[in-house]
């Protein structure tokens, strides 16, 4: 028991230290000033449509009425009877001089999502690009905020939550981007020297840095994050936008959410190898009643959990002010959960090729590269 007390201890011990890294990380990003001036020059919005999410013609009408002089948006879908397809001409009948759809893509490859991109990329006419979710609600100032950074870096990507969720399954899904995925992107940033990663919901860049980097990756998991990865290996600066956009999940099931994460997890180990297994010290509150009960709850360990979930509650509350997502704040008493959710995925995560990806079942291979399996 002595030595399972030292194994449980020192994680939970790490743990304390990477969640007080989060607070300070967190505060002293959003903290700063950030005002850009915006060039204002031409932009080419590229969307990958896949299924109907709820809230969907709202969500791309507000890629159209951008506060931009000029711009395009242009949605592709792969399959001509998927039921965005009649949303999606109502939208081009909206917004006539904005939209462009493209539907029926035969695949050029395993990632639907980056085939799609590659057919609207043939079509853009404006040397600035940006790649968005199609499960985004975005602000009149979207493209002028995203863009701007583009004058001092050469690829620009953002954060998403849900601001305020109505459902348990998306304030637990925000809880987890929130408390954790953008404080440890932030981390990830400053140890590296820079951001070496892109998230897919948003990345900003031009068609010349796209190309010189290697372009889009038909055939690869995570092709998003691989794409910022790509892109600083090649010396082009990566940044994190202080914009965080809102992304609600909506009534998705539990399930639904443990396979999406379930293949964000895998994507993370294939292209960061052994880093991954550092995340063993982001668990400490699911560790720490561990702990108390390998200790028969000793006083120490009473201690020691206690102020676990002091610093624990505290930078999460940070957390949601810094990203001005105080609707998150009357779901935290989830967070107990959302940790141990991310525990039992991180530990899935850690073994395993096999990913599910919109109803598709697909194995991953070498660095990243994926086959379907029928």
């Amino acid at each position: 028991m002595f030595w399972l007390e030292i194994l449980l201890t020192i994680p939970v011990l790490g743990s304390m230290v990477f969640y007080l890294a989060c607070a300070y990380f967190t505060l002293q990003f959003f903290s700063k000033s950030h005002s850009i001036a915006s060039s204002e020059d031409p932009v080419s919005v590229l969307v990958p449509i896949c299924g109907l999410d709820e809230g969907a013609f709202e969500n791309w009408s507000s890629l159209c009425t951008q506060d931009y002089p000029t711009y395009e948006v242009l949605f592709g879908v792969v399959d001509e009877t998927d039921p965005a397809v009649p949303v999606l001409y109502r939208l081009k009948e909206t917004y006539s001089d904005r939209v462009q759809v493209f539907v029926g893509l035969p695949p050029r490859g395993i990632n639907f999502k980056d085939s799609t991109l590659s057919y609207l990329l043939e079509q853009t006419q404006y040397e600035t690009l940006i790649f968005a979710d199609s499960d985004i609600r975005v602000a009149p100032d979207y493209i002028r905020t995203v863009t701007a950074p583009l004058a001092q870096v050469d690829v620009i990507t953002c954060g998403y939550i849900a601001h305020h969720p109505q459902s348990l399954t998306s304030a637990i899904a925000s809880l987890g981007r929130c408390c954790d995925f953008i404080p440890s992107t932030l981390i990830a940033r400053t140890l590296d020297r820079g951001l070496k990663f892109a998230i897919g919901v948003t990345i900003a860049t031009r068609k010349s840095t796209l190309v010189n980097f290697g372009g889009l990756q038909l055939n690869r998991i995570g092709s998003d994050y691989n794409l910022g990865k790509r892109a600083a290996q090649a010396g082009y600066t990566v940044e994190l936008s202080h914009l965080i956009l809102e992304s609600d999940t909506g009534k998705e099931s539990l399930w639904d959410l443990f396979q999406r994460e379930l293949r964000w997890s895998r994507t993370i180990r294939f292209n960061r190898g052994s880093i991954y297994y550092s995340m063993i010290f982001c668990y400490g509150t699911i560790l720490s009643l561990l702990l108390l009960l390998v200790s028969k709850f000793a006083a120490w360990a009473i201690v020691l959990t206690g102020l676990v979930y002091v610093i624990r509650y505290t930078q999460a509350t940070i957390a949601a002010f810094s990203m001005d997502a105080s609707g998150l704040l009357r779901w935290l008493w989830v967070l107990p959960f959302r940790d141990a959710l991310s525990l039992v995925i991180w530990a899935i995560g850690g073994f395993g090729r096999e990913a599910y990806w919109r109803g598709r079942k697909l194995r991953i291979e070498g660095d990243g590269i994926i086959q379907q399996i029928d």
